[in-house]
């Protein structure tokens, strides 16, 4: 079935700026909507079964492969993962315009790290790239259509300094899921009024021990580089999970702890159709479960 991109909708777009003699390629991944450059416009629309827009890469902010390094852990012997990825980035600008240069695989990454915080992202790949990227935006327009604010339990003051950055990167890494705010709330379990740090390490670990681990609104066990986002209003929480090593190192029995009791849940997982949750407890505090298995991207939506 020939794959219908989106461009209203929140879903990532595929920037081309390749000519029309790619055609067959881009049909052959299903694809037949693209964003292209202006010097290309006319040479794309006279292209029978393309919907063409422009764009200019150049007026968008241009973000880092989201993906894993591993990186050697200086206190050891051993090499630790390090993820980069880009929500930091968009709580910052939650209504910029995003340009992802995604090669091969890393463009389904790309499409689902957009998705999962309700950005506008192009992303620019490669002949390798259209199918992987073809088949995650397959499955994020089968997703339910949610309109739920992100869910947070820690405040931060942003002095927008690259210092601040870095704090909000390793948040972001460590699923300390937080908002930027101008002033303390008292709906948030904590604030946090960045004042520079020498070691944002140690600034991320303070703000976990100042909230607590039993306070964290999300908690991932048994993967360092699976990120997650909650989008909830009380009655209903959806769960995003993203696995930045991407779906050629897929990760086997997640355990995931929310807070708050939801006794219902659907599951939708990219490229495991058998994937289940087992182990399923809904508590009066927090509810806990094990996604038996996960490539690169998954949503569970929750209900009370």
């Amino acid at each position: 079935m020939t794959l219908l991109l989106c461009f209203a909708a929140l879903l990532p777009s595929l920037f081309w700026d390749k000519g029309p003699e790619t055609a067959g390629q881009l049909k052959q991944a299903s694809i037949t909507q693209v964003a292209v450059p202006p010097s290309l416009e006319a040479a794309w629309k006279s292209q029978p079964g393309f919907a063409i827009r422009v764009a200019e890469p150049g007026s968008a902010v241009k973000l880092a492969a989201p993906g894993v390094q591993m990186r050697a852990n200086l206190a050891s012997a051993t090499r630790s993962p390090w993820v980069d990825c880009n929500g930091w980035q968009f709580m910052r600008q939650p209504a910029g315009r995003y340009y992802y240069p995604a090669p091969g695989a890393v463009s389904a990454l790309a499409a689902a790290e957009a998705f999962m915080y309700g950005v506008e992202a192009m992303v620019h790949t490669d002949l390798a790239g259209l199918e992987p990227l073809a088949r995650m935006l397959e499955f994020l327009s089968r997703l339910k259509n949610t309109s739920l604010p992100a869910v947070a339990n820690i405040g931060f003051i942003d002095d927008r300094t690259p210092q601040a950055g870095e704090v909000m990167k390793l948040l972001v890494r460590k699923n300390l899921l937080f908002r930027i705010v101008t002033a303390p709330d008292p709906l948030l379990d904590l604030t946090v009024p960045f004042t520079g740090a020498s070691n944002p390490a140690e600034a991320a670990q303070k703000i976990r021990s100042d909230l607590t681990d039993e306070k964290r609104a999300l908690r991932i066990y048994g993967s360092e580089v699976v990120i997650g986002r909650l989008a909830g209003d009380g009655r209903r929480l959806r769960v995003h999970l993203l696995n930045y090593a991407g779906a050629s190192r897929p990760v086997n029995g997640l355990r995931v702890r929310v807070l708050g009791r939801y006794p219902r849940h659907e599951l939708s997982v990219s490229g495991v159709p058998d994937a289940a949750l087992v182990d399923y407890e809904a508590g009066p505090e927090a509810t806990e479960f094990t996604l038996t298995a996960m490539k690169s991207y998954v949503v569970i939506d929750l209900e009370r």
